[in-house]
């Protein structure tokens, strides 16, 4: 049983090795390196982004995202911005909606230039940023743990069951190809859902490396469809998938804002 055990480990550590070295790889290339089922590669891979050490995506894994080059990261940043304006646009004014803990759904707020919208929000870190004068935040309350900015608890959940709003934007840290919708913080998932529930309509924000992740924490399927909003970058086999189960999908390119300099709003 040691025995089983050590090899166990020390395939998890060769296999943490080439992702390492290759930055992505595929689960059928592991399984064909190692002799294994892909059965088997999922859950070693599970193991590994669960200990933080990997990011999973549709089909295979990819480093640390904190471990990429800063032109990646640089990439991402920009779809996610893109995204965030596309989002925007779809707020008219006068409206209520909800945003959720994700940064990606918070930077919508940027770019309301002179609307007057009304916000509800389980996102701390609203309280430290300057929006435009037409922005009215109110936070939703609740418990925020160590560093993070993302309220949770019954009081969160006392408050929102209160409202109703026209809009809610959702961010995650993935979607399956089945339509999950994934979260870091499993205490957010009921938070979500009620925002959900509480809106006439909603939008899911996930960039591409979002885009057919498989992970730990997940909602319920949607049962009530709506609308997914990423980048051109997303795999388009997962995009079918999804709109096939009736989610609406939208993917922003830099093209529909050719007047935008990349430049976030003061």
């Amino acid at each position: 049983m040691k025995r089983g055990r050590q090899s166990i480990d020390a395939r998890r550590g060769k296999m943490l090795s080439m992702i390492r070295d290759r930055q992505t790889i595929k689960v059928e290339e592991l399984a064909a390196y190692f002799n294994v089922s892909l059965m088997t590669v999922r859950r070693d891979l599970q193991i590994l982004e669960d200990q933080g050490l990997v990011g999973r995506f549709y089909g295979g894994a990819t480093v640390d995202p904190m471990a990429a080059s800063p032109a990646e990261r640089d990439e991402v940043f920009l779809c996610r911005q893109l995204i965030s304006r596309y989002a925007a646009s779809l707020v008219a004014d006068g409206d209520y909606v909800f945003i959720s803990g994700s940064s990606t759904a918070l930077q919508i707020l940027n770019y309301m230039e002179d609307k007057t919208v009304h916000v509800f929000t389980n996102n701390a870190a609203a309280a430290g940023r300057s929006f435009p004068p037409g922005v009215e935040i109110t936070l939703l309350g609740g418990l925020v743990r160590g560093q993070g900015v993302i309220m949770t608890g019954d009081c969160t959940m006392r408050n929102l069951l209160m409202m109703q709003a026209e809009k809610a934007f959702i961010g995650c840290t993935g979607i399956s190809p089945q339509g999950e919708v994934l979260y870091g913080v499993p205490t957010a998932i009921g938070v979500n859902e009620t925002m959900i529930s509480h809106a006439y309509e909603y939008f899911v924000l996930a960039d591409h490396t979002k885009i057919g992740r498989t992970g730990t924490y997940a909602s319920c399927s949607l049962g009530k469809p709506g609308t997914i909003i990423t980048d051109e970058e997303a795999p388009m086999d997962v995009i079918e998938r999804l709109r096939e189960i009736g989610m609406t999908v939208v993917q922003v390119r830099r093209s529909d804002f050719p007047d935008w300099d990349g430049e976030t709003p003061e």
